[in-house]
């Protein structure tokens, strides 16, 4: 099985969503931009975000047993994708990636 490398590259916010929908909470999310963890045997790392990581799973899992090209060549590197997690009103933008020891 491969590592693959999680980054998180983007969150977006959205505040009239929020405004209109969503109860106050003070603490939503834990993850910062730039933030990475490691996979391995495609499991998820300790310390990620148990939502996002039922987002990405199956895509961590795939590229881990050495699938990928998404979606017949959505990604330029093909042993890669993007992903977002769920929260519908601040996602986080997640880049994974098969990497080499």
């Amino acid at each position: 099985m491969k590592k693959v490398q999680i980054t998180a590259v983007r969150q977006t916010v959205y505040r009239d969503l929020m405004e209109k929908y969503e109860n106050p909470i003070e603490h939503a999310c834990d993850v910062t931009e730039g933030e990475q963890w490691i996979s391995v045997d495609g499991r998820c790392p300790a310390g990620m975000c148990q939502s996002a990581w039922c987002s990405m799973r199956e895509f961590v899992e795939a590229l881990a047993r050495g699938e990928g090209n998404f979606y017949d060549g959505w990604m330029r590197n093909p042993a890669s994708a993007m992903i977002s997690c769920n929260d519908g009103f601040r996602p986080f933008s997640f880049y994974i990636e098969v990497i080499e020891d």
